[in-house]
C-alpha cells in the first residue's frame, strides 16, 4: 500500500490508479513527515513537491533524503522554473534522490521500476551545474522531451467539444506556456481564424509532434487518430441524455472501457449531486465538470480552474506573461 502526499495537485495524484493507505494535503516540513511517518508501515511514498516547505532549497530536500529511503521515494516536480532548472535536478541526483518526475502518469512505472544512479546520472554535470539539461525520465511517446506534455482530446459521446475546447485551453495557456495545438484528420480549425492552430493526418501530425520540442505542452484534438500520439489522454462526455443513450447503445461496455481514464464532462449542467449520481450509474470517475462557456473570452475562469487541475501552475500566477507559439517556431 502506498501514501500520498499532496498539496498544489491533490486532484492529479487523486487520479492515480494505484492502492493508497493514507492520504495527508497541505504543506509540511521534512520533520512534520517524520513525524507522521518515522513507524508507518508503506511501499512507496508518492510526494507532491510542493506539499514540502522550502522544497526550493535543495538543503531540505537533502533533509529528505537523510530521514527517509530514496528507493521507497517518489517526488512529482511541480513546473516552476527553479525546480525544472539543470543545477537543482542535478543537486536531487547528488543528495540521493532518483526517482522524480513531472508526470503523473510515470508514478506507477516508477513504483515497479525504481530509478538507480545509473537512470538518472545523466542529470548530473559536475563540470557545468548549469549546462544543458539532459532529460530521459519514463515517457509513454518517442521523441518527445518528457518536461513536454503531449495531450490528447477524445470525444466520446457524439460532437463532445473537444475541438473549441482545445481552442479555449490554448488561449489560456498562452498566459504562461509555449503551447501548441494539432487536429487530426479534420479541418474544423480553420473556423477559429488562428493561424497557429493547425490541420493534419496522421502522418503529418506525427512528425510534427515529434519536431516541436520548443513548445511545452501540445494539445492534440485526437478525432479517429491514436492515443499512442500522446503522453496523456482526456476523454470528452457531454452528459445530455440523447447524447448518453446513444453511446451506451452504440457500446454497452463503453464505460469498462473507460473505468480509470481521466473523464471530462463538457458543455454540462450536471450539479454536484448530478454528477455522483453519474459516477456512480457508469462506475467512473469525474476528473473535471465544464459548464457551457463563451469561447471568445480572453480569460475563462473555469478553464483555468481545469488546466490547473491538470498540472499547469503557472496559470497561479497573476503577472504570467502572455506568449504566441508563433514568437518561438522554427
Amino acid at each position: 500500500m502506498n501514501v500520498i502526499v499532496s498539496n498544489k495537485y491533490q486532484t492529479l495524484l487523486g487520479t492515480l490508479n494505484i492502492d493508497v493507505i493514507k492520504t495527508i494535503n497541505g504543506e509540511f516540513s521534512v520533520q512534520d513527515l517524520v513525524n507522521q511517518f518515522s513507524n508507518f508501515f508503506y511501499n512507496k511514498m508518492i510526494i507532491d513537491v510542493t506539499a514540502i516547505k522550502g522544497y526550493e532549497d535543495v538543503n531540505t530536500m537533502r533533509e529528505l533524503s537523510m530521514n527517509f529511503e530514496m528507493d521507497k521515494i517518489i517526488l512529482l516536480l511541480d513546473d516552476s522554473a527553479r525546480v525544472n532548472s539543470p543545477n537543482y535536478l542535478s543537486q536531487l541526483v547528488s543528495v540521493g534522490i532518483y526517482n522524480f518526475t513531472r508526470s503523473v502518469e510515470a508514478i506507477p512505472f516508477l513504483i515497479e521500476n525504481p530509478n538507480s544512479y545509473k537512470d538518472v546520472a545523466s542529470y548530473q554535470n559536475f563540470n557545468n551545474p548549469m549546462g544543458p539539461m539532459k532529460m530521459n525520465d519514463v515517457s509513454i511517446t518517442q521523441n518527445v522531451r518528457i518536461e513536454q506534455r503531449v495531450i490528447g482530446f477524445k470525444n466520446i459521446t457524439e460532437h463532445a467539444g473537444a475541438t473549441t475546447l482545445i481552442y479555449m485551453l490554448k488561449k489560456a495557456l498562452q498566459r504562461a506556456y509555449k503551447v501548441k495545438a494539432i487536429e487530426i484528420n479534420n479541418t474544423d480549425f480553420e473556423y477559429f481564424n488562428d493561424p497557429t492552430l493547425e490541420s493534419a493526418d496522421f502522418m503529418n501530425a506525427s512528425f510534427q509532434i515529434s519536431n516541436n520540442s520548443e513548445a511545452d505542452v501540445i494539445l492534440v484534438d485526437l478525432n479517429d487518430g491514436p492515443e499512442s500520439l500522446c503522453t496523456e489522454v482526456v476523454y470528452i462526455i457531454e452528459p445530455g441524455i440523447i447524447k448518453l443513450n446513444k453511446l451506451i447503445r452504440s457500446d454497452r461496455k463503453i464505460f469498462d472501457k473507460l473505468r480509470n481514464k481521466r473523464i471530462i464532462l463538457n458543455k454540462s449542467v450536471l450539479n454536484e449531486n448530478d454528477i455522483k449520481d453519474f459516477e456512480y450509474e457508469s462506475g467512473s470517475r469525474v476528473f473535471f465538470n465544464i459548464p457551457y462557456l463563451d469561447e471568445k473570452l480572453d480569460n475563462n475562469v473555469k478553464i483555468n480552474e481545469f488546466l490547473i487541475a491538470l498540472g499547469f501552475a503557472r496559470l497561479n500566477d497573476d503577472n504570467t506573461n502572455y506568449c504566441n507559439y508563433s514568437d518561438f517556431i522554427k
